[in-house]
């Protein structure tokens, strides 16, 4: 199995970007194809053999990764399967390539699979990067409906048939919007405790943008997947849990003024999960309504 990787950069980590390169080559089997998105930002000096695309402005995390997608050929066809890493994590691990290849080769259905992330130092899995509601135990693999943007694996089949990732949503709920289509087209997504990604500990309202697009993306992962019944009950959950979270004004400002831009802005095309789907993602322990 052909395995390719996608690294997003801002160009701004350079020492970190070096050393997860250095991890992806350091895999076991054969290489790992390696392309390196400067996402409007030039890129530094990179070893050989890496594919590299300038982008001559910010496209965003789900545009930039579709740019790298494409790198390997229309959808990615190149390859097999493609990783995408985040450019200051890390794999810790030489098996991880390997452990992909014998998982996607195990389980024809299987086209997703969400690595756990892991703070170097501490080694801690934060609870927001267990990709299901029942997340007390990070160390358990399992079935999911989601999977982590920055530390995963995704068969190009996948990609071929339900499409890329939604690049109009910039930042935020992107690789939801992914796996709702990959689940309603049949494929089946796993969290993998032993395929691990390195990386600092960070809180997401780091980003400025953060609660706009947060909340104006909730919207629009609704309106473009959701059966009608179901968009203002998972909308109406999601608006009671952030006022139960007690946010600062400033953040419940602009996270009223994303919740706006999200029901009178186009959110791109809308393709409904089936009703089945919806009893699929209950039975994985997370309905489309939270």
């Amino acid at each position: 199995m052909r395995l390719g990787a996608v690294i997003l950069t801002m160009g701004n980590r350079p020492e970190e970007l070096r050393a997860l390169l250095d991890s992806v080559a350091a895999q076991e089997g054969d290489p790992v194809e390696v392309v390196v998105v400067g996402n409007g930002a030039p890129l530094p000096e990179l070893p050989e053999g890496v594919r590299t695309v300038e982008l001559p402005e910010n496209l965003g995390i789900p545009g930039g990764r579709n740019v790298g997608i494409e790198a390997f050929g229309p959808g990615g066809g190149e390859v097999d399967a493609l990783l995408f890493l985040d450019d200051d994590g890390l794999l810790p691990h030489k098996d991880t390539a390997r452990l992909c290849r014998e998982a996607f080769e195990a389980d024809p259905r299987l086209g997703i699979i969400s690595f756990r992330i892991a703070d170097p130092d501490t080694g801690v899995t934060q609870r927001r990067h267990v990709p299901r509601l029942r997340a007390a135990d990070p160390m358990r693999s399992s079935r999911v409906t989601t999977f982590l943007g920055g530390a995963n694996a995704v068969r190009t089949k996948v990609l071929a048939e339900v499409g890329g990732l939604p690049e109009e949503f910039f930042y935020a709920h992107e690789e939801t919007d992914l796996a709702w289509r990959a689940l309603d087209a049949g494929w089946m997504i796993d969290y993998r405790a032993d395929m691990v990604l390195h990386h600092p500990t960070t809180a997401p309202s780091r980003h400025a943008v953060y609660h706009r697009m947060v909340a104006r993306n909730r919207v629009w992962l609704a309106r473009r997947n959701l059966p009608y019944p179901l968009i203002p009950v998972y909308v109406g959950v999601w608006l009671l849990l952030t006022l139960a979270r007690r946010p600062s004004l400033p953040a419940l400002r602009a996270w009223l003024g994303g919740f706006r831009e999200g029901w009178t802005t186009p959110c791109g095309p809308r393709r409904a999960m089936r009703w089945r789907t919806v009893w699929r993602l209950t039975r994985l322990g997370r309905p489309p309504v939270i």
